[in-house]
């Protein structure tokens, strides 16, 4: 009987959050044959998103489901996860690097003794040793670390690391008992979200941002049809929040999110060091600016001198033909 892996999978909105599958596929990389994987599930109606969990893991699903659960709250989660891994006993605990992973991952660790390596964009086994790969000094420098003991617990960052495979057959789905406790200090009765688009930012394959040259709320509205087409979503620099032209719900960089897109377009961001904190890792980062000299073209992989106004709404009409087309 070899060792247990928990992956603590996260859903939104009653879906199966992408992040988790990379996390399913995190664990078996880091795990042995004879390792068993279970992947738990926190919330509220959570039976579709179970159902297609289920079909990238092979040994079981754990679905804890109850009202008190549709609204993350750190003390309810908290009480609900340790409930399972104290009966398990994991050799390793695996969460997306999302909110929600940020703030659980480290209470789940302090309740288990354990140790954490967090913000994992790669992973890599030899023998019976897995270095996990996270950068550091805003994707500056990278480290690789390893544990030296047991439980451990690791978060991933979302999109870099490939999502789970279907596997030949759906694991089994069992769901246990949730009794809120009395001593619970909060409780979170509603939560109002400002809408950042249809697709998470965290994990959207495309980002589409603007920064101060964007010059007004307005402004944004050529990029939100361009993110539309391809089916993106929509980032900021902190000057164009701080400019009041979005919300900081968009704002990418060190004080805001960081995002791994396939595909970066920066449209009138100059490239502050704060800011390429947030988004230096994508895939393919092009850059749309007037000023030749600014600082985000040392980092594209594609630059456009020229204004935003007039090179975006072009970009969006000619994607949009080679997309109708190749629909």
């Amino acid at each position: 009987m070899g060792n247990i892996y928990v992956v603590v999978a996260e859903a939104r909105d009653g879906r199966l959050r992408q992040v988790s599958l990379e996390a399913v596929h995190a664990a078996a990389l880091a795990s042995h044959e004879d390792d068993k994987l279970i992947a738990v599930l926190l919330g509220h109606h959570l039976q579709e998103a179970a159902n297609e969990l289920a079909r990238y893991v092979e040994d079981q699903v754990i679905i804890i489901d109850h009202p008190d659960l549709a609204i993350y709250q750190a003390e309810a989660f908290f009480s609900a996860i340790t409930s399972v891994l104290d009966q398990l006993q994991p050799y390793g605990v695996f969460f997306g690097h999302t909110s929600i992973g940020r703030d659980l991952a480290p209470l789940v660790a302090a309740h288990l003794s354990a140790g954490q390596i967090s913000d994992v964009i790669a992973l890599t086994r030899t023998d019976d040793t897995v270095s996990y790969t996270r950068p550091l000094y805003a994707g500056k420098a990278f480290e690789n670390k390893q544990f030296i003991s047991s439980p451990q617990i690791v978060t991933i960052r979302p999109n870099n690391i490939s999502p789970a495979q279907p596997v030949p057959a759906a694991a089994p789905i069992t769901q246990l008992t949730y009794s809120p406790s009395a001593s619970l200090r909060t409780v979170i009765k509603e939560v109002v979200r400002k809408s950042t688009g249809r697709v998470d930012l965290t994990e959207a394959k495309v980002v589409v941002s603007g920064g101060r040259g964007v010059k007004s709320k307005a402004g944004f509205q050529p990029l939100e049809e361009l993110a539309e087409v391809l089916q993106g979503a929509i980032g900021a620099s902190r000057g164009a929040c701080d400019a009041g032209y979005c919300d900081y719900s968009l704002q990418i960089g060190q004080t805001g999110k960081v995002v791994t897109p396939e595909i970066y377009i920066a449209c009138g961001i100059s490239g502050a060091i704060q800011h390429l904190a947030g988004m230096s890792q994508s895939r393919i980062i092009i850059a749309i600016n007037k000023d030749p000299e600014a600082p985000i073209f040392n980092v594209a992989d594609y630059g456009i001198i020229g204004d935003l106004f007039e090179v975006v709404p072009l970009l969006t009409e000619e994607f949009r033909k080679v997309l109708s087309v190749s629909n």
